[in-house]
């Protein structure tokens, strides 16, 4: 048994993305997996197929890569993260589709196609104010018709970023524009598309009740992984958040001051740590686990009686003196993670993973 790890509870993943795919399926709406903050790992990927989502998708072509060996062709694959340039070679190998904004990328992707033989779908972005990627409106319906143009390509549709870096959120003016964008530029070039694409796990608290008529797709990462309403940061309905549970190894135990000694600077990140409050002596632990891979303020602890203290870049400090468990070195304790530490715990190669 080795420490730090963060077990990952299949079975509980499945669970969730058949909750969203039902509930998205009511709509007209397919979903893809987002595999990228577990890494593209196959298992969890597995999971989501198994609970009824309809491709996969990642922002790392090395974690395409994974997916594309273990499912081999059986399985739809996106890349998120706009192309670079330098790899549309990779990218045509590996991803059945991207999305794109930038015209010499496109063209760059259609001459890598023709080479390879194949045709690569294009989402066309649209930036409709958060002001991540994507088309502004006016530059879309050109953009579509040197897509359309191109050979060893095709235009799979439009899709949007919402949440992710102005934190705009989905609503049925932003997404209703996106739906009237892409029928016109359909009506324009006499053809369907497969997907209007409205968004992410942000786009979902819409669903039943707000998510305009045409949206047929959502990419979906957090919600599946965690059971996390993006939108209203709060619990989706019906979903789980023990999914995955990181469990660290006590390392020191001791009675001390609950408000440190002498005068203060800043700490191991050049921070000035904030004054705690003198609780007088109280029973601290140290677990071998710190910011190197996770943020303590991203994390729930699951035993009772446990209050986090901070970190350092190998240490997380917690008050266990009201935990009803005689802990010992050597003990574990858990704790539920949010979507940044989930990132950082599967990325660090120090958390082994463990799946159940």
């Amino acid at each position: 048994m080795s420490f730090p790890r963060i077990i990952i509870h299949t079975g509980r993943i499945k669970e969730n993305a058949h909750v969203i795919s039902q509930l998205a399926l009511r709509d007209g709406i397919s979903i893809t997996g987002v595999t990228k903050a577990t890494c593209g790992n196959v298992h969890v990927a597995k999971a989501m197929l198994e609970g009824g989502v309809n491709g996969l998708a990642d922002s790392r072509l090395s974690n395409l890569r994974n997916l594309r060996n273990y499912f081999g062709n059986d399985v739809t694959l996106l890349l998120l993260r706009l192309p670079m340039l330098s790899r549309v070679e990779e990218v045509v190998e590996t991803a059945d589709a991207s999305l794109n904004s930038e015209i010499s990328v496109i063209k760059a992707l259609s001459s890598a196609a023709e080479r390879q033989g194949k045709k690569h779908g294009i989402m066309l972005m649209v930036d409709l104010g958060d002001l991540r990627e994507g088309l502004l409106p006016d530059d879309v319906r050109e953009a579509a018709r040197v897509v359309n143009s191109l050979p060893g390509v095709y235009l799979q549709g439009f899709g949007t970023n919402l949440t992710c870096y102005g934190g705009i959120l989905p609503t049925e003016e932003n997404l209703g524009e996106l739906v009237d964008i892409a029928q016109e530029i359909q009506q324009d070039l006499g053809k369907e598309l497969c997907y209007i694409s409205g968004g992410n796990s942000s786009s979902l608290h819409l669903l039943g009740t707000g998510i305009p008529r045409g949206i047929n797709h959502l990419r979906v990462g957090e919600t599946i992984l965690i059971g996390n309403d993006t939108a209203l940061s709060e619990p989706f309905p019906g979903t789980r958040a023990d999914t995955f549970v990181l469990q660290a190894e006590l390392i020191e135990a001791r009675v001390k001051p609950s408000v440190p000694i002498g005068k203060v600077g800043v700490d191991a990140f050049g921070r000035v740590p904030k004054n705690p409050e003198d609780r007088g002596l109280r029973r601290r632990g140290i677990l071998a686990v710190g910011e190197q891979d996770i943020q303590p303020d991203g994390l729930t602890p699951m035993d009772p009686g446990v209050d986090i203290l901070g970190a350092s870049s190998d240490h997380l400090l917690v008050d266990i003196n009201d935990n009803p468990d005689e802990l010992r070195i050597g003990d574990y304790l858990s704790f539920t993670v949010d979507y940044g530490n989930l990132l950082r715990a599967m990325t660090s190669p120090y958390v082994n993973k463990v799946v159940l």
